[in-house]
């Protein structure tokens, strides 16, 4: 067994994908569109990797590169050692594939689907197996025409497991699942990584990344915009504490703001909403103050910085980036 085997069993280095023209090109060609413009990351074996984007980001055309189902225009990919794409027959065993729709026989039973696509696996569990797996056993005889879209969400999943694989790609594994669905999906991909199971994962629910991925990268017009833990992607943006402060006090009736920590406030009415990179040291010494004062903070809210807020700074800074440029432009062909 090689070190990658052991180790990374996802490997992506300045990976590249053009639609358009032959597929390969260079820049600069006519009617090409670069989808993905040199992305370089790599997955641990067992591990949850989300990859976040907004709609057009290039999540989707990074993972179908992942798959094996294009070559790349540039750049190079490793799935359990192998390129997927020209050494497809080592790797396709060893994975499992949920795409964003499935497009099953509608006139078959979920039975009938999963042993049909059972034929096709190796290895492949027993069909109860399968469907205990995402809570399908009593629909069996259901005909695929007539499951919900969280059905068949369910059902997308059952295949993409039916092969125990070692490296799990999820499409947006929980579009069209009800909260019990999508939690009960959360658990299962715990359990699988738990088991050694590596999965890779893209959504645009971002509380789906934050419970699951112990690693996530943020696409921006295919790139990496950011990549890290959860702490480390979060840990640019300002956590916040919000209280109410009782009639007769005001914001100049608190110790300096800067020597709390604090780097920025704004107040609604007796609301006070405050802004720290420093968020233990912030919160103590304003607690320590209340005490001391005897002021009551009604309503406190202390909260870390959240995916989401990093993930809608990248959609800022994109979009302002978007606009000088769209500016420029114009001054040139006013020019």
């Amino acid at each position: 067994m090689n070190s990658n085997e052991h180790d990374d069993v996802i490997e992506v280095t300045d990976l590249r994908r053009v639609y358009g023209g032959d597929g390969r090109g260079g820049a600069g060609r006519g009617g090409e569109f670069k989808a993905v413009r040199g992305v370089t990351f790599s997955v641990a074996r067992g591990e949850v990797f989300a990859l976040l984007g907004t709609n057009g980001a290039g999540k989707t055309s990074t993972v179908e590169l992942l798959e094996g189902l294009a070559p790349p225009a540039a750049g190079r990919v490793r799935v359990l050692g192998h390129d997927p794409y020209t050494q497809r027959a080592a790797v396709r065993p060893r994975i499992g594939v949920m795409l964003q729709e499935g497009g099953f026989p509608s006139e078959l039973t979920v039975a009938e689907t999963v042993r049909m696509w059972a034929g096709c696996t190796s290895g492949a569990r027993p069909l109860d197996e399968a469907l205990a797996l995402v809570g399908l056993e009593r629909r069996a005889r259901v005909r695929v025409k007539q499951l919900s879209g969280g059905e068949r969400r369910r059902l997308d999943l059952a295949l993409a497991l039916l092969g125990r694989p070692e490296v799990l790609f999820l499409d947006e594994p929980t579009t069209g699942l009800d909260a019990e669905g999508r939690r009960e999906t959360w658990e299962l991909v715990r359990q699988l990584r738990d088991d050694g199971t590596t999965v890779l994962l893209t959504t645009h629910y971002l509380e789906e990344a934050e419970e699951l991925a112990d690693r996530l990268a943020i696409l921006h017009e295919g790139r990496i915009a950011v990549s890290g833990t959860l702490t480390e992607v979060t840990a640019s943006q300002p956590s916040r504490i919000s209280f109410a402060l009782p009639d007769g006090w005001f914001v100049g009736d608190l110790p300096p703001l800067a020597e709390l920590g604090v780097s920025g406030h704004d107040t609604s009415g007796r609301t006070v909403r405050l802004r720290t990179n420093e968020l233990q040291r912030t919160a103590t010494a304003l607690l320590v103050w209340a005490e001391r004062a005897g002021v009551e903070l009604r309503g406190l809210d202390v909260r870390a910085a959240s995916l989401e807020e990093a993930f809608l700074r990248i959609a800022r800074e994109a979009a302002g980036r978007q606009g000088a440029a769209d500016t420029m432009t114009e001054k040139e062909a006013v020019a």
